[in-house]
C-alpha cells in the first residue's frame, strides 16, 4: 500500500449533498493520477484510487 499527498487538494462535495454543514457528504478531490473520496465527517481518511479505475467505476454506475 502506498501513500498519497493530498495537501492542497481541493475537494468537492457531492451534487446530493444538502447544503447543510453537519449533512453526511462525500467529497472527491481529483489529483494527478488518482481520485481520492472521503466523508465529510472524516476528512483526514480518504480512499484513493487509479484515475483510469476511477472513470471505469463511472462507466459501470
Amino acid at each position: 500500500m502506498s501513500t498519497v499527498d493530498m495537501s492542497g487538494s481541493r475537494w468537492r462535495k457531492s451534487s446530493f449533498s444538502s447544503g447543510n454543514e453537519n449533512a453526511e457528504c462525500v467529497e472527491l478531490a481529483v489529483l494527478r493520477d488518482v481520485t481520492a473520496v472521503r466523508d465529510s465527517k472524516n476528512p483526514v481518511a480518504a480512499l484513493a484510487f487509479p484515475s483510469t479505475s476511477w472513470s471505469a467505476f463511472l462507466e459501470r454506475h
